[in-house]
């Protein structure tokens, strides 16, 4: 049988070693396998940089473990503050045993799988995707805001006037600004992209429109909207990341700016929601002609930039 370890997101190389070869089984990897895939007991190695949300977490614990062989290794870490200080607890109700380490501000935990695994199911279960009645989407833990319509969306859609032509949703997550913007009769085409695999597969579950189309990608890489949408679009629409790993990144939303910008045509419309707190004015002065604040409520400000 031939060995194989799965790494989940990128542990730093001091606190967790890696094999060459590894094949990435992260959600927010665009490219990567997906972890569900693995049949059970397929990997002979587990290595996890764990993610901080609780479900999100022993969902994705659970499904390693699940396809882990008996017997064979694991090591799963986080920052304490982010998750690490509830591993030993999460991995001691799945039945595991372990030797727990502290480094770098980070808990980690290396153990060998157990034949039997305990309350896997469960994990997997309260993780999984789900039909949301009162949204009227599919969802799942993990993906932005992916129980309720984030008031910087809502506050966006409040503000939108019928668009038209050919655009794109940078960060789309399940697709509800889509959706919204769907509705209006001019729009010929949308491109739905976002980082993160669970909402572009959520985004295919909730708009069966021939007019969208919906990629995994992460836009910040260089060139790699030539092969998904466009230039010269008419609109874009976003509510971008301001978090990067748990921590605060400003240089999330000036990077997605930046890169709409490059993808207008003249006159296109760029219209983006944002934390009242974040500084986009400047950047977005820098790349468009005329900067208007539509909107400022409830902790958000929406701004329509004209290229």
């Amino acid at each position: 049988m031939t060995e194989l370890t799965a790494v989940y997101g990128t542990p730093p190389s001091a606190l967790a070693d890696v094999p060459e070869g590894a094949i990435q089984v992260s959600p927010l990897i665009p490219g990567a396998r997906s972890l569900e895939d693995q049949p059970d007991g397929s990997l002979s190695r587990f290595v996890m940089l764990a993610p901080p949300g609780t479900v999100e977490r022993r969902y994705a614990m659970a499904q390693g473990l699940r396809a882990l062989a008996p017997g064979a290794p694991f090591t799963v870490l986080a920052p304490k503050d982010k998750g690490g200080a509830r591993l030993a607890k999460e991995l001691k109700a799945f039945g595991c045993a372990f030797e727990p380490n502290s480094k770098h501000h980070h808990k980690i935990c290396s153990g060998h799988r157990p034949e039997t695994l305990e309350g896997i199911q469960e994990a997997i279960e309260d993780g999984a995707p789900r039909f949301l009645d009162e949204l009227g989407l599919w969802s799942q833990p993990g993906i932005f805001s992916w129980n309720r319509l984030d008031p910087g969306s809502a506050a966006l859609i409040g503000q939108l006037p019928p668009l038209e032509g050919r655009g794109a949703d940078f960060g789309c997550g399940a697709g509800t600004l889509a959706k919204t913007i769907l509705g209006g009769p001019k729009v010929t085409q949308i491109t739905l992209i976002d980082i993160d695999r669970r909402a572009t597969d959520a985004a295919r579950r909730n708009i069966d429109d021939p007019r969208a189309r919906i990629a995994w990608a992460d836009i910040r890489q260089p060139g790699v909207l030539a092969g998904i949408c466009p230039n010269a679009l008419d609109f874009i629409v976003m509510n971008p990341p301001f978090h990067d790993g748990g921590a605060e990144d400003r240089a999330l939303g000036q990077g997605f700016i930046a890169v709409a910008a490059s993808v207008l045509r003249k006159g296109g419309t760029l219209w983006l929601t944002a934390n009242r707190h974040l500084p986009y004015e400047a950047v977005l002065r820098d790349h468009f002609s005329r900067v208007t604040l539509r909107v400022e409520e409830h902790g958000f400000k929406v701004y329509e930039a004209r290229k």
